[in-house]
């Protein structure tokens, strides 16, 4: 029988998604509350508050199972965007002008076409 080893996480890993959600669920209503009910408490301190309980909150998040593969996935992807040859300038600018070429003539072949349909429906309809 074949497990998914991502449904492998267990207790610990539902326990601290818990705790990630019970952070992320403080902050939107701990920062309710402070701005509707403590509007002296300085703007700085309250944007500080929720960046560090959303700190807290991803590093809880990648010591489970499915915050791990994240973090996996992410180096894998920075590892294969370093191997992609990026165009230069010049290919850059050629290959933009010729897509705006291609729409334009796209577009005029379009514009003649119905052009002609509509005549051609006029002359068989009379309207």
């Amino acid at each position: 029988m074949n497990v998914n080893p991502e449904s492998q996480g267990g207790s610990k890993d539902t326990l601290l998604w818990g705790l990630v959600f019970i952070i992320l669920a403080a902050v939107v209503a701990g920062n309710w509350a402070v701005g509707e009910y403590f509007k002296e408490v300085h703007t700085l301190v309250r944007v500080l508050g929720v960046v560090v309980a959303i700190a807290i909150a991803g590093v809880l998040a990648l010591q489970t199972t499915k915050g791990k593969a994240t973090l996996a996935f992410a180096r894998e992807s920075r590892l294969e965007v370093r191997k992609v040859v990026w165009p230069t300038r010049q290919e850059a600018i050629q290959t933009t002008l010729i897509v705006l070429a291609v729409t334009a003539v796209m577009g005029l072949l379009l514009f003649v076409l119905d052009g002609a349909l509509v005549w051609l429906v006029n002359l068989i309809t009379g309207v």
